[in-house]
């Protein structure tokens, strides 16, 4: 699983000029689920993400996390963190997991961070072709591979 995590003042998605979901403070995670990934890289990485240390404490030191802070969490699937450029100019994505596998590890996935924070998590819509504004707080923009965790 790779992700692209982003602390944000706001965040909403939209499908079709339609308001899916939307969030003020906290994290917009994108999401991309690969086909080695499984459950064990789920716990591996929604412990790491609310854990993660990127907001700031009363110093102004990015000293507690996501759960320190109450924030909120929008989980978006995104496949083309997935993809190869190494040969040629158009993206491969054979290493993106198929989609029914995909669909079930994203909801794994937002369930998971569901459980352990103990609140919703909004999302966008798996599939869908989606339009996303934030506004990027510091910006704070972290990348996370959890086939890079050693």
């Amino acid at each position: 699983m790779r992700v692209v995590i982003q602390r944000v003042s706001m965040a909403t998605v939209s499908i079709d000029k339609v308001e899916k979901s939307t969030m003020g403070s906290g994290l917009l995670i994108l999401l991309g689920i690969e086909s080695a990934d499984d459950q064990s890289d789920i716990d591996w990485l929604t412990g790491k993400i609310l854990r993660l240390r990127i907001f700031d404490d009363e110093q102004g030191v990015m000293n507690k996390s996501i759960t320190d802070v109450n924030g909120e969490i929008m989980v978006v699937s995104q496949f083309t963190l997935h993809a190869s450029t190494k040969k040629g100019n158009r993206p491969s994505y054979i290493k993106a997991a198929p989609p029914a596998m995909a669909l079930k590890l994203y909801n794994d996935f937002v369930n998971t961070i569901e459980r352990q924070q103990q609140k919703p998590v909004k999302t966008g819509e798996f599939g869908a072709m989606m339009d996303i504004e934030l506004i990027n707080s510091g910006p704070v923009t972290i990348l996370i591979d959890t086939k890079n965790k050693e």
